[in-house]
């Protein structure tokens, strides 16, 4: 007997459900084809709206939280396989060994800690915050529902009153409905009106402190993680002082047999050689025609500093060791960067090289291992000129004359060189 009446109270509870969503269905259907009013609270649909917004940006900041702490870990990873790495390459007899091994573990047990203290003070915070979010939707769907089924209530006790033949058996009952069903809807209506605008008010105070709490770890986490790298430092200071002499050196890259100066030579023993038949002796060391004229090909210097009957173009100084040079014409052209001239304003200037493009400083000493390249040592200043023939240029080279060389003679043939562009580093 207890089984059937079980089951009569279950189908019972079944079949009043069902009923319940015909009528809902039924209502809703009659509001969207304007034959029943809705009953419409747009201040309540306006914490709705809040509320889904706040749940979507929870939602995501939940979700990049956690891809953080996967980089975290990862990061943590790769850290423990570089520091294993270390710990294998470092030989026993070398100094600081027990101290690189224990700041290996250090490096370790501090990733370990700051990914521990992600977790329990940002991510678990997180997913309480949340965790409030799926029951409050769930009541605002069934608040929605309890809404339907007032205005059902309501549009059938008003369809009875104004019927021509009034049941009032059927009236009273109808009124006894729409009360129960509107102390309901009222009930569950007036919580999530205050609890709705509070949850909403909350969001600034659960950021703040979410976002607080990831930034104070991190940068206790980098503090911490600074001092171990310091101390690796001191430490792979010492080995390099006891193995000094091994110390890695940088390398230019390889360079084809130069061309640019064996041309030159090739010219300059060509205008050297006495022509046919001339028995004349060479000008005695001194003598103007002894004296090397090296002629520029760019703008002319201001009135008053052409020299009568000289050649067009700018004469640059002449230097006294030069005096037993031949003479060497030298054509330079400023460089194009997209069909601009760069550098051209210090083309005609007298305090920088003709075809100027920009300054470099030299960051490793480098020794010149051929006649045609320049002698560096680490904070030099160079300036970049270009080369005569673009072919002539060695992938990784460039062409150069040291600013204190240039500042002293002003002279390109006296000073100009190439020199590996991967010692060096551009400079303003």
């Amino acid at each position: 007997m207890a089984e059937m009446g079980s089951k009569g109270v279950t189908a019972g509870k079944i079949a009043s459900n069902v009923q319940k969503k015909l009528t809902r269905a039924q209502e809703k259907v009659l509001q969207k084809l304007g034959k029943a009013d809705e009953t419409k609270d747009e201040q309540f649909e306006q914490c709705v709206q809040n509320f889904n917004k706040q749940l979507t940006e929870g939602t995501r900041l939940q979700k990049d939280l956690r891809t953080y702490l996967a980089s975290v870990k990862a990061m943590h990873e790769a850290s423990k396989k570089l520091n294993e790495c270390l710990q294998e390459v470092y030989e026993p007899d070398w100094p600081g060994r027990d101290e690189a091994n224990k700041i290996a573990e250090n490096n370790d047990l501090l990733w370990m800690d700051y990914h521990q203290k992600l977790v329990d003070q940002a991510l678990l915070t997180m997913d309480t915050y949340l965790g409030q979010f799926p029951d409050i939707k769930s009541r605002i769907a069934k608040r929605g529902r309890k809404l339907v089924d007032y205005d059902s209530a309501r549009h059938h006790y008003e369809s009875l009153q104004t019927a021509k033949k009034k049941d009032e058996a059927k009236i009273a009952k109808a009124e006894e409905e729409l009360i129960k069903a509107q102390k309901v809807f009222e009930e569950m209506n007036v919580d999530l009106q205050e609890e709705l605008p509070s949850l909403w008010n909350s969001r600034v105070g659960f950021y703040v402190n979410t976002f607080q709490s990831i930034a104070g770890l991190e940068e206790n986490f980098h503090k911490e993680m600074s001092k171990l790298n310091q101390n690796l430092n001191d430490v792979l200071v010492g080995l390099e002082k006891q193995h000094g002499s091994n110390t890695f050196t940088v390398k230019a890259q390889p360079r084809k047999k130069s061309k640019l100066f064996s041309r030159l030579r090739r010219k300059k023993n060509s205008d050297n050689a006495p022509a046919k038949g001339n028995k004349s002796p060479s000008p005695p060391d001194g003598s103007p025609a002894a004296t090397p004229e090296i002629r520029v090909n760019h703008e002319p210097e201001p009135a008053g500093g052409a020299t009568p009957g000289a050649t067009p173009g700018a004469t640059l100084p002449k230097s006294p060791s030069q005096s037993s040079l031949p003479a060497v014409v030298v054509e330079t052209f400023p460089a194009t960067v997209n069909g601009t001239v760069e550098g051209g304003s210090g083309a005609g200037r007298l305090d920088l090289p003709p075809g100027f493009m920009f300054k470099v400083q030299a960051q490793h000493d480098y020794t010149a291992t051929d006649t045609d390249e320049l002698q560096l040592k680490a904070g030099d200043v160079v300036l970049v000129i270009p080369f005569q023939n673009p072919e002539e240029q060695d992938e990784g080279w460039l062409m150069g004359v040291k600013e204190s060389d240039w500042n002293q003679h002003k002279e390109l043939e006296k000073c100009r060189g190439v020199f590996p562009e991967n010692f060096t580093e551009r400079v303003p």
